[in-house]
């Protein structure tokens, strides 16, 4: 690596992802706190993204099944073109539309995703009507992977993982094949769910890191491993942590680190974990709407057998907002 990451590298944006293009640039993208927009800004190191000038290239509808809780951006280059997958609730039912959510994605074929024009495609659709979200993509041998979360009304929990390959950047092309479902301590917590899936393609390997648990100090991180040859949509080829892979760490004061996504240091040597995380406990009212989980980023080492180990969640160098005021 270049320098040492200095964290929060972006405050206030939970959900946290970064793409880092072949123009030499980090995109990065996550929840805006006020769930209305979506937002991108980009640096040409991850210690600059904390200064750069964001943009909002989205906006929610005023109605309609756009028109809520706009959550969990991804930014992805899929056959040549720029892609925005997200998700949405209703207008209907306002009182309860934390699980009334669907996939979305977004189209631009600007060079420079900050500029052009972004495209509705409408909503990804799976062969399940219910709660759907945190959709991330994935190239592998040629073939272009889609996992995401969503709800089996008859699975105990809120959401499991899914995989299923893409026809195009917005329409699946297979049927959706379960990966895992919460079921574990550490993945019940709160909520039951496993969510915000991320890919990362190494020493012969698949790995799908996701999270689990109720958003505050409980939520952490495990981790599916498959062999890069095997069948990605057989589930018997994936193998699941029994534990957390990376959690809370009171002695960092940092806690509910999560919903990750995977980049790598300026010069490509090392691979980065990207995570969002806070830096206290004493939330006011429902965690989701606390706008401090910060984005953070930290370098993952590797063991002997080429799996990546995540350690412990670094203490912040930058000062970060402890209040609920938005910091623009």
């Amino acid at each position: 690596m270049t320098e040492k990451i200095l964290n929060p590298i972006v405050l206030q944006r939970a959900d946290p992802f970064i793409y880092k293009h072949t123009d030499g640039y980090y995109y990065f993208t996550g929840s805006y706190p006020l769930y209305d927009r979506l937002v991108l800004r980009r640096a040409k190191t991850l210690n600059e993204l904390h200064d750069a000038e964001e943009v909002t290239v989205w906006w929610k509808h005023e109605s309609g099944p756009l028109s809520e809780l706009i959550w969990a951006p991804e930014i992805h280059r899929v056959d040549g073109k720029w892609y925005m997958y997200f998700a949405a609730a209703p207008d209907t039912n306002i009182d309860d539309n934390t699980f009334n959510h669907r996939m979305y994605v977004i189209e631009n074929e600007s060079d420079n995703p900050m500029e052009g024009n972004w495209v509705e495609k409408g909503e990804v659709k799976t062969e399940m009507s219910t709660f759907a979200l945190d959709a991330t993509t994935f190239n592998h041998k040629g073939e272009q992977y889609y996992v995401w979360a969503q709800q089996d009304l008859d699975i105990k929990g809120h959401s499991n993982l899914y995989i299923a390959k893409m026809e195009n950047a917005w329409t699946l092309s297979t049927k959706p094949v379960m990966l895992t479902k919460p079921e574990l301590s550490w993945e019940i917590q709160g909520f039951w769910v496993n969510e915000g899936p991320a890919v990362l393609v190494k020493n012969g390997k698949v790995f799908i890191t996701y999270s689990g648990s109720s958003t505050g100090v409980d939520y952490c991180m495990g981790i599916l491993t498959a062999d890069a040859d095997a069948d990605l949509l057989d589930p018997n080829s994936w193998t699941k942590s029994q534990e957390p892979v990376f959690q809370s760490a009171p002695e960092n004061e940092q806690y509910g680190p999560g919903h990750n996504s995977f980049t790598e240091s300026e010069d490509g040597k090392d691979t980065i974990l990207v995570y969002h995380a806070r830096n206290y406990t004493e939330l006011i009212g429902d965690p989701l709407f606390d706008p401090n989980r910060q984005a953070r980023a930290q370098k993952v080492e590797w063991d002997d057998q080429g799996n990546p180990v995540f350690g412990k969640p670094l203490p912040d160098d930058r000062w970060t907002p402890k209040t609920t005021d938005i910091v623009e």
